[in-house]
This record gives C-alpha cells, sequence and structure tokens, in this order.
C-alpha cells in the first residue's frame, strides 16, 4: 500500500499541514524541519497527488491568465514567460479571453474564477479604475500586467516613454514627417498602450516644434496585414512621410513589405521603426524599441506566487526597461539631388 502524506508526517514527527507546505517550497518552514520531511518522504517513497493535495486543501493549484487577445506575438511571449515560472512550482495555467465591456465586469466580480483558480494575471485589459478596486477587494490575489493599478500589484513598461524614444530616434536623423501606424482610438478592447505610446510620439514631435498631423497616424490593428494596409495608404499619398514608426514590430513589418514591393531604398526613401524586438525583427534588420516581454510575464507570475504564499501584501509596482535597438531599417532622409551648373549648361 503507498505511503500516505500521514505516514511522512509521523515519520518527520510533524503535522501533516507542515509536510504539505515543506514538500511544496512554501514558506515559514525550518531548514531542519523541511531536510526531515524530505527525508522522510524519500524513504517512505511517497509522492504528493497534487490534484488530491488540492481539493484536500480548497486549493485549485491552478493560475489564471486573462488577455484580450490570443494570437498576437505580444500575449504569447508573456503567457510563455507566465508558464515558465507558474509550471517551476507544479501549477497549471488556465488562459482567459476577455474582449468586451460584460467581459471586463465579469472578470473583475471574480465569476468566471470562483472555484477554479488560486490567483489571477490580467494582461493588457483596460479595467476601469473601479473594476481594479473590485477585483482587488476579492479574496483571490491578482496582478496587473501593462497598466497602473494602485490596489493591486503591477508589472509594466512605460509606454509613453516607448513612444518617445521611436520618435526622438527619427528626428535625430533628421526626419521631420514621421507617421504613426498604431491602433484606433475607437478601438472595443481599449488596450491602454497605443494611446499611451501616441502620447509619447505626440510629446517627441512637440519638443522639436513639430506640430502633429492627423493625416499622418493611420490605424494597423497591431498585425503583419494592417501594417501593410496603412503603409500603402500612407505612401499613397502626395506628400508621404520619410519614416514611418510602427506601434509594434508585425505592423513593422508589414510596412517593409509594402516598401519592398515599390522597390523603396530602406533607409533613404523610408525609415522604418517598431516596438517589441519581435523574434525575427533581426531577421529583417528591423531597428525597433526592445521591451522585455517574456520577462514581463515571468515577472508577474513571480510576484504573483509571492503574493499567494504570504497572503495580503501592500501593492507592488515593477517597471522593466526598454531599450533603442538601432539596425538597418533607420536612417537620414535622403536629401532631392539638385542638377549641378555645368549639366545646366550643357543642355543650353
Amino acid at each position: 500500500m503507498p505511503a500516505s502524506i500521514g505516514d511522512v508526517a509521523d515519520r518527520a514527527g510533524v503535522s501533516v499541514a507542515t509536510v504539505s507546505r515543506a514538500l511544496r517550497g512554501l514558506p515559514n518552514v525550518a531548514p531542519s524541519t523541511r531536510e526531515r520531511v524530505l527525508e522522510a518522504a524519500a524513504t517512505l517513497g511517497y509522492v504528493a497527488d497534487a490534484r488530491a493535495a488540492g481539493l484536500a486543501s480548497g486549493h485549485t493549484r491552478t493560475v489564471g491568465v486573462a488577455v484580450p487577445l490570443i494570437g498576437p506575438w505580444f500575449f504569447s511571449q508573456v503567457l510563455a514567460g507566465v508558464e515558465a515560472v507558474v509550471t517551476a512550482r507544479d501549477l497549471d495555467v488556465l488562459l482567459m479571453t476577455v474582449d468586451d465591456a460584460a467581459g471586463r465586469e465579469r472578470l473583475a466580480a471574480g465569476a468566471r474564477l470562483r472555484g477554479r483558480v488560486d490567483g489571477l494575471i490580467v494582461v493588457d485589459i483596460a479595467l476601469t479604475e473601479a473594476q481594479k478596486a473590485e477585483l482587488a477587494a476579492n479574496d483571490l490575489p491578482a496582478v496587473v500586467v501593462g497598466a497602473e493599478a494602485e490596489a493591486l500589484p503591477c508589472v509594466l513598461v512605460d509606454n509613453v516613454e516607448v513612444g518617445r524614444t521611436a520618435t526622438s530616434h527619427l528626428l535625430e536623423l533628421g526626419h521631420t514627417r514621421i507617421a504613426l501606424i498604431g491602433h484606433a482610438r475607437e478601438d472595443p478592447l481599449h488596450f491602454p498602450v497605443p494611446e499611451e505610446r501616441r502620447r509619447g510620439y505626440h510629446e517627441a514631435l512637440a519638443c522639436a516644434g513639430i506640430a502633429p498631423d492627423p493625416a499622418l497616424e493611420v490605424d494597423g490593428n497591431f498585425s503583419v496585414a494592417g501594417g501593410a494596409e496603412a503603409a500603402t495608404a500612407l505612401l499613397d499619398r502626395v506628400d508621404p512621410p520619410t519614416a514611418i514608426l510602427a506601434m509594434s514590430d508585425e505592423m513593422a513589418f508589414g510596412c517593409l513589405r509594402v516598401a519592398r514591393q515599390r522597390g523603396l531604398a530602406v533607409p533613404g526613401d523610408l525609415s522604418v521603426i517598431g516596438v517589441d524586438d519581435h523574434d525575427v525583427s533581426p531577421a529583417w534588420d528591423l531597428t525597433t524599441v526592445s521591451q522585455p516581454v517574456h520577462r514581463v510575464g515571468g515577472q508577474a507570475a513571480e510576484l504573483l506566487l509571492a503574493v499567494m504564499d504570504a497572503g495580503a501584501t501592500s501593492p507592488a509596482r515593477i517597471a522593466l526597461p526598454t531599450s533603442l535597438r538601432h539596425r538597418g531599417t533607420t536612417g537620414p532622409p535622403m536629401v532631392p539631388t539638385e542638377p549641378s551648373p555645368l549639366g545646366q549648361d550643357a543642355l543650353r
């Protein structure tokens, strides 16, 4: 008959609860006690049944991750970062999409979560301050990714600075007609990130004494196809931009594809900069503002597990750094060639 957790407790001379905490690596267990429990478990050949332990303790041993979309690279990378940390603790991940106002209300109220997860990571979902407060008031530990949250722990990057860094880079190269490919302001998902990056773009232009031109701000839907459509619209203008800031590398890839199809020199005829540092950005030689997406997910998971282990704690705010990756798709604008006087004389 297999050994039980009670057998391990008897052999180690501790309570069942202490055995459970020791085997799960939880705090508040003395090192000598933990060693004694591990030795007893090894001697008896005891293997913990995580699912049964969860049922007995009222815990699901599952962490929920709520995202507005599944397909984009950013969300897949955040999820990979979460999974790397969570699965190392022998916990499962439950992925859920929240893509409308009703879903945000249910998420804040915890209607979809009771009895299903022990903690929650909310990624780039535009909760109102009241909804964040409601989520914080629940017993469920939660961490927010991508937005400020006074009542909840959060992990983010400074997206205003991201927009400012990318635009300033193009300005320093000599560009003054800089287009922005982003996301529609009437977006039903209410992503907070595009508006913050747009603000950084506007601030950098203002610092250079350049008034933003609304005609140069186009929706690219954070996709390669959307970036291509937006670039086509911009380059078809009578006065096209000399540089494009795409709010994601995927949209930048679409821009580069259109530029290649038109035979434009990049850089020269057109400079393109993205955001993210996507896995294939080096292959495109794409200049981009790099953000540590995988680390964002991992940091959020570590923060959530700390809250789950320690219970109630004061909210933490973790801001991760971004950096410019200057590659081959940005350079000074091409100066129009003036006819030489000698050439003009020769034509007379």
